[in-house]
């Protein structure tokens, strides 16, 4: 229900948004008290939160299989779709879910909405974008800030869709992301919840600058091609792009991150890798550096659409923001 809600929204929002030319309203905007300050600084947080909410509430199953696929190291991912459906039921591709609806209101939020503030704050004058490298360094450090956040968040994904992986007596069977995280700390400690933050944060600068340096230069390129600047295929088509170069700079941090994230001690206590870097030199040793992109078709069909789908999402939420004069 919570999943046809979304949808249903987001269903909404891009409708909205299909109405009206891109960037302004087809109608006047309603005479009424200018927004508060509080208002104004917290909008680009909460737009990236919703769209982020929206967005993977349809990827979901898509990133569940991408991480079994990276367990496992690689193989076809309808083959392992299909094997999941088979063996544990269709909920098995939302498993985690509640975890993701978490990591979108803190790394989504934080990295959206962290990144608008700075890009408008670098504005040389009002309505005049900042320079490409500027922007660069304002995802770079949006993704930090966002990472930080949201690792507690992302140790809770890998490891509600890890377990599913597991034999049947070595499963821990988590209920939900609250029930993963307290059962974390009783059992690992308090820092055990900034597991893999290292990986986190690289995973998420990787993914912001790739993104955001093609996601620009794409979107120039197709909106001269159509002599439309600001379109709606451009948007689009440079969201795509976007995402699968943003997938080629951040699969290899990812891997990493989902290793250290998901690991669980042998018979005698001990971890598999005593930290990214081991975690690193013994993949590389023992599999080679094609291991690095284990599951990158997977995790390509992913983070392109998820890109594509927030930009749209967040298009329809601004528009309906400007419409109704917030």
């Amino acid at each position: 229900l919570a999943q046809a809600s979304f949808a249903g929204q987001a269903l909404a929002c891009l409708h909205i948004w299909s109405q009206e030319p891109h960037g302004r309203s087809t109608m006047s905007t309603p005479t009424a008290t200018a927004p508060s300050g509080v208002w104004v600084a917290s909008k680009p947080f909460i737009n990236g939160g919703l769209a982020a909410s929206l967005g993977i509430s349809v990827m979901n199953p898509v990133d569940v299989v991408k991480t079994r696929l990276q367990i496992a190291g690689g193989g076809s991912p309808i083959a392992m779709a299909r094997s999941m459906v088979a063996q544990q039921g269709v909920s098995s591709l939302y498993v985690g879910l509640t975890a993701q609806y978490l990591r979108a209101w803190t790394y989504q939020t934080a990295r959206l909405g962290a990144y608008r503030s700075l890009t408008n704050a670098l504005q040389p004058e009002p309505g005049k974008n900042p320079p490409l490298w500027q922007k660069a360094g304002a995802g770079l450090a949006a993704g930090a800030i966002g990472a930080i956040i949201g690792t507690p968040a992302e140790l809770a994904i890998i490891r509600m869709q890890a377990d599913t992986a597991l034999p049947v007596a070595e499963r821990r069977g988590y209920k939900n992301v609250g029930d993963a995280l307290i059962r974390v700390v009783r059992s690992e400690g308090l820092s055990a919840l900034l597991t893999g933050t290292g990986p986190t944060i690289l995973r998420a600068m990787a993914l912001n600058c790739g993104a955001l340096a093609s996601y620009d230069q794409s979107k120039e390129l197709i909106d001269d091609a159509i002599g439309q600047k600001g379109s709606r295929v451009g948007i689009a088509g440079a969201s795509a792009i976007s995402g699968l170069v943003g997938a080629v700079f951040s699969l290899p941090f990812d891997y990493v991150k989902t290793q250290i994230q998901g690991m669980k001690p042998d018979a005698k206590g001990n971890m598999p890798f005593e930290g990214a870097a081991d975690c690193v030199m013994k993949t590389f040793r023992e599999h080679g550096p094609s291991r690095f992109y284990a599951g990158f078709p997977t995790y390509a069909m992913r983070i392109s659409p998820m890109i594509t789908l927030t930009w749209l999402i967040l298009e329809g939420i601004q528009a309906t923001e400007a419409r109704l004069g917030w």
